[in-house]
C-alpha cells in the first residue's frame, strides 16, 4: 500500500489550508501552522548555509516539542535528519548517542548546557540553545534561525529516504539508533493510526505530555499535525497539570502510557473533574494492570484504546478497540489483549528458534511484517540483519520484536520481553501475569516482578512493590494473597519493598536495573 503524501507535503498544505490556525499551544505560546512551517524553512536555509545537507544528522536534546518538531521538518526540508535525544540520559550516555549518529548540529535546553558543554563531540559543527539566552552560551536557536529567510529548499523528500532517527531505549544495552523513513511515517500517521484513535483535525485537541525523543510523542505531534488539529504541547509529564489541561483546553484526544494513567487516578479529587471532552484516550508503551484500567474507564468515562508497537514499528501495530473493553462479560478477557493488527500489518507469533509459525495459545516471539517496519539500525549491519527475517526482493520481511506473545482468534496477547522470561525448575513463567495479579492487592500502589538466582532451581520469582500511603502490609501477605489467585509455581518466592521502581522515559520497568544486584558475577541463561 502507497501512501498520499509525506510529512513534508503535509506542512506544506497546512500552511496553505490551516494558516492561522494554532497547530501547538505551548505553557508560553501559540503556534500557527504558517509559523511553524515558515520557522522550519528558516532552518533549513541555516543548516544549508552551514554545509549540512542531504543524509547528515542534527541532534537536539529537548523537553520542548515545537523546538523539536521544527528542527526535524527544517532537515527534512533538505534531506538531513533529526535525532531527538532523550535527556534523562546521564552525560557518557548522551556523549554516546551523538557521536554514534555523527551529529553535524546539537540543540539543547538552557537547563542542559552545563551538562552537555563538557562533552567531546568532534563531529559537531554548532551548538544552538531552545529556550532561553545564557550569558556566555551559544545562540538561541529561533534567533539564529531569523537571521535566514523563510524559503522553502523545496525538497520533497524520496520515500525510502532516512526522515527521522530515534534511539531504542536500552533496556538491554547500548540504545541502537532506529532509522525511520518517509515510507515509515506516512504509513503510521497518515491514516492508519489516526484511524484507530478515532481522530479528526477539524473539531479534535490533542494533549501530549510524551518527550519527543520516544515515538509516541513525535507521533501525537505527527498526528494532530498532517490532520490539521491543535495540539496541546507540555514539557513534562505533571498528573495535576494533565487533569488541569484536560479542563482547560478541552482535550478530546491523548495518548498516555500506563504509568501516567495510574498517577492521574491517584491525583486527590480526579474522580471529581469534568472530563466530558475527552472521547478517546491511546495507551501502551507497557503493559497495564486490570485495576488501573477499570478504574481509569469508571473515572474518565471516555474510549480508551489499547496500542501495540516498537520505535522499530513507528508506533502502533495492533489496537484494541473501544467495544472490546468491557470489564465485564464474556469479553472481559480481551483486556488482557493487545488488540488485532492494524490495516497494512501481518503479526505472527513464531518460534524464535526454529522460525516456524506457531498456531493459536502457544507462546512464542512476535514477528511483525509492515510499511511502517524501520529501514534498519544506524551503523549496525549485524543488528539489522538480526531483526529481519525472509527479506524479499523490495527488503520487506518479518521484524522480529523479542516481545513474547501468542495468538487468539486474530487478537495479540502479550506475555513479556523473551530476555525478561523467568525459567524456574523448568516451567517458563511470563512476570506480566504474575504483574497483573501483584497490582490487584489493596496496598500495592506499584510493582515488578523479576527472576533472581535460586540454587535449586535455576531462577526464583521475586516481587518488587511499592505500597500505597499508609499501608503496612507485609511480604509474606503480599505472598498469601498471591497464592490464592495464581498456581503457586508462578507466585513470588520473595517480596522487596521499595520506594521507587525504575522507569525508562515511556514508562516501561528497567528490569535489567532492578536484576542486576541479584546477579552480580553471576550469569542468566535466558536467550
Amino acid at each position: 500500500m502507497e501512501y498520499e503524501k509525506t510529512v513534508l507535503e503535509h506542512s506544506r498544505l497546512r500552511a496553505r489550508d490551516r494558516a492561522d490556525k494554532p497547530a501547538f499551544i505551548t505553557p508560553t505560546r501559540s503556534w500557527s501552522f504558517a509559523e511553524l512551517d515558515a520557522f522550519s524553512n528558516r532552518i533549513a536555509q541555516g543548516l544549508l548555509a552551514i554545509g549540512i545537507g542531504h543524509g547528515d544528522r542534527v541532534a537536539i536534546l529537548t523537553k520542548h516539542t515545537t523546538e523539536c518538531f521544527a528542527l526535524m521538518l527544517g532537515a527534512q526540508k533538505i534531506g538531513a535528519v533529526c535525532m531527538p535525544v532523550n535527556w534523562r540520559l546521564a552525560a557518557p550516555e548522551v556523549e554516546y548517542v551523538v557521536d554514534h549518529g555523527e551529529a553535524k548540529l546539537m540543540v539543547v535546553d538552557a537547563e542542559f548546557l552545563q551538562f552537555v558543554a563538557p562533552l567531546a563531540l568532534p563531529k559537531v559543527k554548532l551548538r544552538l540553545l531552545t529556550d532561553r539566552a545564557v550569558d556566555g552560551g551559544p545562540v538561541l536557536l529561533e534567533t539564529w534561525a531569523s537571521a535566514h529567510e523563510a524559503i522553502d529548499p523545496g525538497y520533497d523528500g524520496q520515500r525510502d529516504d532516512t526522515a527521522l532517527q530515534l534511539y531504542s531505549s536500552g533496556t538491554t544495552g547500548l540504545p541502537k539508533g532506529v532509522e525511520l523513513s518517509h515510507r515509515s511515517l506516512a504509513a503510521a500517521f497518515e491514516r492508519t493510526v489516526p484511524e484507530c484513535m478515532e481522530y479528526s483535525g477539524n473539531d479534535s485537541v490533542m494533549l501530549n505530555a510524551l518527550p519527543t525523543f520516544h515515538i509516541a510523542g513525535i507521533g501525537m505531534a505527527l498526528i494532530a499535525y498532517i490532520d490539521g488539529g491543535t495540539t496541546i504541547m507540555m514539557p513534562e509529564f505533571d498528573p495535576a497539570r494533565v487533569l488541569d489541561a484536560i479542563e482547560q483546553h478541552r482535550i478530546t484526544h491523548a495518548f498516555l502510557v500506563p504509568a501516567m494513567i495510574q498517577f492521574m487516578l491517584q491525583v486527590p479529587g480526579a474522580e471529581r473533574r469534568d472530563y466530558s471532552s475527552l472521547r478517546a484516550i491511546a495507551y501502551g508503551a507497557s503493559p497495564i494492570s486490570e485495576r488501573v484500567l477499570v478504574d481509569a474507564l469508571r473515572t474518565l468515562k471516555c474510549n480508551f484504546i489499547q496500542v501495540y508497537g516498537l520505535t522499530e514499528t513507528t508506533g502502533a501495530i495492533a489496537a484494541l478497540p473501544p467495544e472490546d473493553h468491557v470489564p465485564e462479560g464474556p469479553k472481559a478477557f480481551l483486556l488482557r489483549s493487545a488488540g488485532k493488527a492494524i490495516r497494512a500489518v501481518d503479526i505472527g507469533v513464531f518460534d524464535p528458534a526454529s522460525g516456524q509459525r506457531l498456531p493459536d495459545d502457544q507462546v512464542g516471539e512476535i514477528w511483525i511484517r509492515s510499511p511502517q517496519n524501520m529501514k534498519g539500525y544506524w551503523r549496525n549491519d549485524k543488528a539489522t540483519a538480526d531483526a529481519f527475517v525472509d527479506l524479499d526482493e523490495r527488503g520487506v520481511g518479518w521484524f522480529r520484536s523479542g516481545d513474547a506473545g501468542y495468538m487468539r482468534n486474530g487478537y495479540v496477547f502479550m506475555h513479556d520481553r523473551i530476555k525478561d522470561m523467568i525459567i524456574s525448575g523448568g516451567e517458563n513463567i511470563y512476570p506480566a501475569e504474575v504483574e497483573n495479579v501483584l497490582m490487584k492487592h489493596p496496598d500495592v500502589a506499584d510493582g515488578a516482578v523479576i527472576g533472581v538466582p535460586d540454587s535449586t532451581w535455576g531462577e526464583a520469582v521475586k516481587a518488587v512493590v511499592v505500597l500505597k500511603p499508609g499501608a503496612e502490609t507485609t511480604g509474606a501477605a503480599i505472598i498469601a494473597f498471591m497464592r490464592e489467585r495464581i498456581a503457586h509455581y508462578k507466585c513470588p518466592k520473595s517480596v522487596d519493598i521499595v520506594q521507587e521502581i525504575p522507569r525508562n522515559p515511556s514508562g516501561k520497568i528497567l528490569k535489567r536495573v532492578l536484576r542486576e544486584p541479584y546477579w552480580k558475577g553471576r550469569e542468566r541463561n535466558v536467550a
